[in-house]
């Protein structure tokens, strides 16, 4: 019977759904909320800065060094290249899968606000054409919060609170069409539709949420500069002068990072994540919708 759907988590599912939400709020960092290129500005002065930090050191030793030091020192510089290149390598590997899943939400949540729509048709007309509007209006909350960026706390927030207030609408009338038709072919497929939208909505916001851990990138930003260190030094202590392919060496890195930074922060920079399908089921939505009205 579909009243069995309500029995499992009906009552105060929306008010768990927020403490849900609420304890997977972003999390007050220094590095995430500062802009992507001023961090990439500050790393490349930063390791142009070690690079001719280690040189001057190296300059100024007053011993010859041996050919076995020089061979110690070039040992040092590549374990310590290799051990960044790791670390770039494990860095991008986290934030493209963090945009993997965030992307794979995205179609989740079209998917199953789409079936639960559907869905709604089996409704008796009296509740079903009220829960059609309602999506129609949830799906415009959902299209709008995706244009919402994450730095803007209050604007986040407040769509959070007004898609919140639909779903709650919505399984009320769930309630409802569970009393009055309680058929499992008919309410009970819209509750459990329902209950995957509700859910899929819970995910996405989780999945937004979800970024590289910042002492992840603070060792991360940490080895940029003790290599550059090294490899100042290393030219340093040979007297060779510092080539333009060294602070190409460096461009190339902080542009990684860079990319890095911008994949790991949703609806932000360059790179973003793609909501053509909840676009396109909105339209579908709209479209519909526009034909059933009198």
């Amino acid at each position: 019977m579909a009243t069995e759907f309500l029995e499992d988590d009906s009552p105060g599912f929306s008010d768990q759904l927020r403490s849900k939400q609420g304890s997977d709020e972003l999390m007050k960092e220094i590095l995430y909320g500062q802009n992507s290129l001023l961090i990439a500005i500050t790393l490349f002065v930063s390791m142009v800065l070690a690079i001719k930090l280690g040189y001057r050191v190296g300059q100024n030793r007053n011993i010859s060094p041996s050919e076995s030091y020089l061979a110690h020192v070039n040992s040092i510089q590549s374990s310590l290249l290799g051990v960044l290149a790791l670390l770039l390598g494990f860095t991008f590997s986290l934030a493209l899968q963090r945009f993997d899943s965030r992307s794979e939400a995205v179609v989740e949540e079209a998917n199953a606000i789409g079936t639960a729509y559907l869905r709604a048709q089996l409704l008796p007309a009296s509740i079903g054409n009220n829960v059609r509007t309602l999506f129609q209006r949830y799906i415009d909350l959902r299209v709008q919060a995706g244009a919402i960026t994450l730095a803007n706390e209050v604007d986040y927030q407040a769509s959070i609170a007004n898609e919140n207030q639909v779903l709650d609408d919505l399984w009320s009338f769930a309630r409802k069409a569970a009393v009055e038709d309680g058929r499992p072919v008919t309410s009970g497929l819209f509750i459990q539709s329902l209950n995957e939208a509700i859910d899929s909505h819970g995910r996405r916001i989780a999945a937004l949420n979800r970024h590289v851990p910042e002492p992840v990138l603070i060792i991360l930003f940490g080895t940029f500069l003790m290599t550059g260190g090294v490899v100042g030094y290393a030219a340093g202590i040979t007297g060779h002068h510092l080539s333009e392919v060294t602070y190409i060496l460096v461009a190339l890195i902080v542009v990684i990072a860079f990319i890095i930074m911008d994949i790991d922060r949703p609806r932000r920079g360059l790179i973003k994540v793609d909501q053509t399908s909840l676009s396109d089921l909105k339209a579908a939505i709209d479209a519909d919708q526009y034909s059933v009205t009198p």
